[in-house]
């Protein structure tokens, strides 16, 4: 039986985003603050998944084997050091959360059946890599709060509760929502980044932070005059409100997640990379808002 296996692990280091061939105001330009001598650090959590078939020991691996390997091969090599001098990869591509992950799969590959290497810079940041080329995933999280009510418009009160329950309350209710945007893209050999993050960071705070947090769903956003604000379709409209910006940016929009509440989140995956997500197919109905 074929299973996949997590490690965690972690390290702390420091990193500068500089390019020596850049005058200072260029590389302010492209890195901001992240370019500030000697540099800046983060607790880096790193999850290594690994996959296989079972042995007779009802294991893909041996966790202390897989351990020990992590450690030899990166943790003891970064941890506490300045990543942009610790390996010459980093010198000639900046150690980005995306680029230290693909580092770290280089590293690893020879040794461990890799599937996935996440890693994250801190909780609102991080980024996975397979072993595709130069291509990498980066994700960030937000927030925003915001109220909604769940009822159809061309039914009943009654009708409404049948279906959203106390969601269907005529005065509505509200949630604190995490937001995470999942963006695909090649890292550029030399800046080590597929997508500048204050960049995405502005886009996602001009189409989504700023016009949804502290609205009345329902009211506030015209989409959602005649669609349903369930999570679902909230996410979705995130998503189709993030495509096109994103993609100006030189990277393609690959995930939307919505946090609801600690018990109701969803995902929403951009049309051409749904059908090959991780196994899972969404159809062209998983994917239409519920409207009127």
């Amino acid at each position: 039986m074929r299973c996949i296996i997590n490690r965690r692990a972690q390290f702390s280091a420091s990193h500068r985003y500089w390019l020596p061939e850049l005058s200072q105001a260029e590389n302010i330009q492209a890195f901001g603050r992240c370019t500030q001598s000697p540099g800046h650090g983060h607790n880096y959590v790193l999850f290594v998944s690994l996959a296989g078939d079972l042995d007779e020991y009802g294991m893909v691996q041996n966790l202390s084997e897989v351990k020990r390997v992590i450690k030899q091969e990166v943790t003891s090599q970064l941890d506490f050091c300045y990543l942009n001098d610790v390996w010459s990869e980093f010198q000639q591509t900046l150690p980005t959360t995306e680029n230290i992950a693909r580092t770290i799969w280089q590293r690893l590959a020879p040794h461990l059946p890799l599937v996935n290497i996440q890693l994250f810079e801190h909780p609102e940041l991080w980024a996975d890599y397979q072993g595709n080329g130069m291509e990498a995933y980066l994700t960030i999280g937000t927030h925003f709060s915001a109220a909604h009510r769940l009822a159809h418009p061309n039914l009943s009160y009654e009708e409404n509760c049948e279906i959203y329950g106390k969601c269907a309350r005529p005065n509505g209710h509200g949630h604190n929502y995490h937001l995470e945007v999942t963006v695909q893209g090649e890292i550029d050999p030399r800046t080590g980044m597929i997508v500048d993050l204050g960049a995405l960071n502005k886009v996602v705070e001009d189409y989504v932070l700023e016009p949804f947090d502290h609205t009345f769903l329902n009211k506030d956003i015209a989409y959602f005059a005649q669609v349903v604000p369930t999570a679902e379709n909230i996410a979705i409209h995130i998503r189709n409100l993030l495509q096109e910006p994103i993609r100006e940016l030189g990277a393609k929009l690959y995930k939307v997640k919505l946090v609801e509440s600690p018990n109701n989140s969803c995902e929403v995956y951009c049309s051409e990379t749904a059908q090959n997500l991780a196994g899972i197919q969404q159809s062209d109905r998983s994917l239409t808002p519920v409207s009127t």
